[in-house]
């Protein structure tokens, strides 16, 4: 049963007292609705912002490049703690890393993670 039978038998049960389905609406929003795998992966990745310990440690990148020592003094935590939340980070590819010698460094993937939470912080301070 597609989901337009199901609305209209919807409506013939008494679901709904008035319904009028504005076809040219749907096809103009179907025809630029991303693909379901699409809205996962974009879902996954809203996921990652809802942990403050990520948030943070993404906050503290925007600043500058550091190593695990220097956000686990920064965010005074633990490096295994921070360590397990930069590998989430980077499967999500918001950061990167670089060595030097052996320390490795972190940083944003991209501007875009920098826009996002800057977004996220004007929209809350409203």
């Amino acid at each position: 049963m597609t989901d337009r039978e199901i609305v209209e038998r919807e409506v013939e049960e008494g679901a709904c007292e008035f319904m009028h389905v504005h076809d040219d609406i749907i096809r103009k929003v179907e025809g630029v609705m991303p693909q379901e795998q699409e809205l996962v992966e974009l879902s996954e990745f809203f996921k990652v912002f809802g942990d403050s310990t990520r948030i943070k440690i993404l906050y503290v990148l925007s600043q500058s490049e550091m190593c695990v020592c220097d956000i686990a003094t920064l965010l005074q935590m633990g490096q295994s703690a921070i360590s397990h939340q930069l590998r989430i980070l980077k499967q999500m590819r918001l950061v990167k890393f670089r060595r030097d010698g052996k320390t490795v460094f972190y940083s944003l993937s991209d501007d875009h993670i920098q826009t996002i939470l800057a977004q996220g912080m004007e929209h809350i301070n409203e």
